[in-house]
């Protein structure tokens, strides 16, 4: 047999050159076989070697294994829903003793309209606006003294999903893919749904930054019932999955060949996994998207709309094996309530109320609550005074909240959390953090050690440092963990 023509590229090939690539063939043939021992590369979702999105062990014992992020974008009033303040309905329209910093001018107390009531073995308070999801109280941790960084939308969301207010950090979605991988390799790892467009801050929600592209949210946008609008071009009309396979094959071959000359490009792998990941999404999408398979009885008990169709399909997709699920109430800022905060929290508890307490209900009878970790909160919480009229900033009603970090509620459930519990407290007013204050990198320390992790050792080098979700600070809340 004649040896392959000599090509100068191999004369140019420095000894580290070979032994790096001898090493890397070697440990992929090793990997290979371990992933399959492990099950991992056998049924109908077989994983790469080089797959960046295969399942991975966490450190430690963690129990939750999925996240549903429920967003309650704008900013809902903790004194209107998870934190009631007898004594502020009591100086409703009298000037508190306390000195408020707030981002516009504020007036006077502003009692909560609505009432609240003891739920559960736990017998914890929440607002009417909640009645459903107070029917699980006793599997939900109440956080009651979250606190944030500033008073304004953008930095305030980047700060709850990236851990960073200002410049771009991978979001808390793909730091929990990018550890753990995920279970379903026709899907998507990481999913961002939100209803009629994008939130604030668009796509940085839910971004990758310096970590791989393939660890970023895939958007869908729920407000759409058919397949074919939630998931743009997911069926091909022209060819088979077959002549799809041997297309997808010679491009992928293409492709290592480019990539394989430029190592180290995180860019272009995500656009080769992102490739294999569209083709076989044609299977197992069009299934988990369609809630119209599921009993009547069990649709019924989310109720209708879209908030009650995203949270059914979360179910879905947790269930299929995706990792980090992250709902959006819609685009914008609906929870913003600068004016008729009382009609505006009706309206949006009475979109979603029914639907997180039956998914919370319908996971539990599952047995999928207790590994996975749902969080419902928005970026920061509202001022227990009222917003007085500011040109350009609301309609000067007299009858809305001002944006507040100084003190806010949040809740978590299932996922090793330690339910039946308020944990902390704002002042007697609902203004500040008083008692147990919960930065909101400190709820990021304790949902990556409820995932298995170390805030501190979960990290990824970029640019000669190494980079974490919680950069230098937060600490773990160990009363949180069951």
């Amino acid at each position: 047999m004649m040896p392959h023509p000599h090509r100068l590229y191999d004369s140019l090939l420095s000894r580290r050159d070979y032994l790096t690539r001898c090493g890397l063939g070697l440990g992929s043939l090793g990997l290979s076989s371990l992933l399959a021992s492990d099950g991992f590369a056998s049924g109908a979702s077989v994983v790469s070697a080089r797959s960046t999105l295969a399942p991975k062990m966490a450190p430690f014992a963690g129990k939750a294994e999925h996240v549903i992020h429920i967003f309650a974008n704008g900013g809902p009033s903790q004194v209107d829903t998870f934190d009631p303040k007898p004594i502020l309905n009591k100086m409703h329209g009298k000037t508190l003793p306390l000195e408020l910093r707030t981002e516009r001018k504020t007036g006077a107390a502003f009692g909560s309209p609505f009432q609240f009531k003891k739920y559960g073995e736990s017998g914890i308070e929440v607002s009417e606006l909640f009645s459903h999801v107070a029917e699980s109280i006793d599997d939900i941790a109440v956080i009651r003294s979250m606190h944030a960084d500033v008073p304004n939308h953008e930095p305030s969301l980047m700060l709850m999903n990236c851990g960073d207010a200002r410049l771009p950090r991978p979001c808390l979605g793909s730091w929990t893919t990018y550890g753990l991988g995920t279970e379903n390799q026709n899907l998507p790892g990481f999913v961002a749904m939100c209803p009629g467009g994008y939130p604030i801050q668009e796509s940085q929600n839910w971004q990758s930054a310096f970590l791989p592209g393939i660890y970023q949210g895939t958007y869908i946008d729920s407000q759409h019932t058919s397949i074919e609008k939630l998931i743009e071009h997911i069926r091909n009309q022209r060819t088979t999955t077959d002549q799809q396979r041997e297309q997808l094959d010679l491009m992928q071959k293409l492709n290592r060949a480019h990539a394989d000359d430029r190592r180290c490009d995180g860019d272009l792998e995500a656009r080769i996994e992102s490739f294999e990941l569209a083709y076989r999404m044609q299977m197992d999408a069009s299934d988990a998207f369609d809630i119209e398979k599921e009993p009547q009885h069990i649709r019924t008990m989310y109720g209708e709309g879209v908030q009650a169709r995203q949270m059914l399909i979360a179910r879905r997709l947790v269930e299929r094996g995706v990792r980090f699920v992250q709902l959006w109430h819609g685009a914008g800022q609906p929870w913003d309530q600068h004016d008729d905060l009382e009609a505006g929290h009706r309206r949006l508890a009475r979109e979603c109320d029914q639907p997180i307490g039956a998914l919370l209900k319908d996971l539990k009878q599952r047995g999928l609550l207790e590994k996975t970790l749902v969080i419902w909160g928005g970026e920061f919480g509202r001022t227990p005074v009222v917003e007085l009229p500011t040109p350009g900033a609301n309609q000067g009603k007299i009858n809305g909240r001002d944006h507040n970090h100084y003190g806010f509620s949040m809740w978590m459930a299932g996922g090793g959390v330690k339910g039946g519990q308020a944990y902390g407290a704002t002042d007697e007013f609902g203004f500040q953090a008083a008692e147990n204050p919960v930065h909101v990198h400190d709820l990021h320390a304790t949902i990556l050690r409820l995932l298995g992790f170390d805030h501190e050792r979960l990290t990824f080098r970029y640019a000669g440092r190494d980079f974490r979700l919680t950069d230098v600070h937060g600490k773990v809340i160990k009363e949180l963990i069951a």
